[in-house]
């Protein structure tokens, strides 16, 4: 009986001892796995350029407010008279009406118009700048209004690199002031954030422009929840060249971690003649590219040598590359408009962007830029759908570095 007893032990212990390995073994294969799993972003994260680190050492000081008053509709058409001519009969004169109304949105099926468009603006602004060297007069704003669909040429689509870069607000200005442009120093923006991502969110955000000769950075960091522990981070980073009053992007890289999933990682090289999608196909590239990071400050550049193109009713188009094609985005002018910060109240500019249809993931902006601050942005809004949103505000001046 002892004999069946100790027997019985030992079968015991070396089915439990058996157990204990096979657990150490599971144990040792999921950390294993995890070490491999940060060692590979650790690999893709170097892949990235390195970061170019600057040291900032005073905020920005406001400038005075623009002359102009916040303008946020235009007023009713009035007939025009004078003391000395009497009026027109009632059958001729103009009546006062209601404020002019924007023009109609285009669809994903008027891209013809679109390209027309671009091809009016370019048009008007090469021929303002061959004739007087100076920005374009505010009848030339007449140019961006879009014709219609049905007066659209058949052939844009085969123009419509061209056309749309030609009518970007990188290539529109002068050679005269795109070589005078004087790029300013690096600085970065702080925001706080709120939104809304499956219930209530907040966490902040930074905008980074570094700038190191002719070779800049541009960095959107973005993190949702408590520094110590972000529910999501995403990080937006562009880099390439400064030419004239224009950024030229060689290459854009995204990160995006949500807890408890795996890291997503997308690059978009930008070459000299084509572009290299994350998916792997090529495109050819349009002059005036930018990209989900780099627009932000092209934009706030563009508005320092053009801000009339900043008056309620114009409209701004802009081409982006995107991590499976490169998209047309069309800003509004809304007018001046203040802006609450937590050092002041200011006039801001403020551009929304048109709504693209089957546009899947791909996330507007709409964007309130600062005249005392140098056209920076000082409110983001960033959109998914209507339920999923993050809405950016600057929380401090920004700062900038010595040089």
């Amino acid at each position: 009986m002892a004999r069946r007893l100790s027997a019985a032990r030992r079968a015991r212990r070396f089915v439990g001892a058996a157990l204990l390995v096979a657990m150490v073994l599971a144990l040792h294969l999921v950390v294993t796995r995890q070490v491999a799993q940060s060692l590979a972003d650790f690999v893709r994260a170097g892949e990235m350029p390195e970061r170019i680190r600057v040291t900032y050492v005073r905020e920005l000081e406001l400038a005075p407010p623009p002359v102009a008053a916040p303008v946020v509709v235009a007023p009713p058409a009035r007939a025009p008279t004078t003391a000395a001519t009497p009026a027109a009969p009632p059958a001729s004169a103009p009546q006062p009406g209601p404020a002019p109304q924007p023009q109609p949105e285009p669809t994903a099926d008027d891209e013809a118009a679109l390209r027309a468009r671009a091809l009016a603006w370019a048009a008007a602004q090469a021929a303002s700048a061959a004739a007087a060297k100076a920005p374009p007069p505010a009848e030339a704003t007449a140019a961006l209004t879009p014709p219609s669909a049905a007066a659209a040429p058949a052939s844009a689509a085969s123009d419509a690199a061209t056309a749309l870069a030609a009518a970007s607000p990188a290539s529109a200005a002068s050679d005269a002031t795109a070589q005078a442009f004087d790029w300013p120093v690096s600085t970065r923006l702080t925001y706080a954030l709120s939104g809304n991502y499956r219930g209530e969110v907040l966490g902040d955000a930074q905008v980074e422009w570094v700038r190191v000769g002719s070779r800049y950075q541009v960095h959107v960091d973005v993190g949702i929840g408590a520094r110590f522990a972000p529910i999501i981070t995403r990080r937006m980073s562009s880099e390439g060249e400064l030419v004239g009053d224009s950024l030229h992007p060689t290459r854009y890289d995204e990160d995006t971690r949500v807890l408890m999933r795996k890291p997503r990682r997308l690059t978009i090289l930008l070459g000299p003649d084509e572009i290299l999608l994350p998916n792997g196909e090529k495109l050819a590239r349009a002059a005036g590219v930018q990209d989900a990071a780099s627009q932000f400050i092209q934009l706030a550049a563009h508005f320092t040598t053009h801000p009339e193109l900043l008056q309620a009713g114009n409209t701004i188009d802009m081409l982006i590359a995107l991590r499976n094609r490169v998209g047309l985005f069309t800003y509004d002018v809304m007018g001046l408009e203040e802006t609450a910060t937590p050092f002041g109240t200011l006039q801001t500019a403020h551009l929304k962007p048109r709504d693209i249809k089957d546009r899947g993931n791909v996330l507007t902006a709409e964007i309130w830029f600062a005249p005392q601050l140098r056209y920076l942005p000082v409110r983001i809004r960033i959109e998914q759908d209507a339920y999923t949103y993050i809405d950016l505000v600057i929380a401090r001046r920004p700062e900038i570095a010595a040089q």
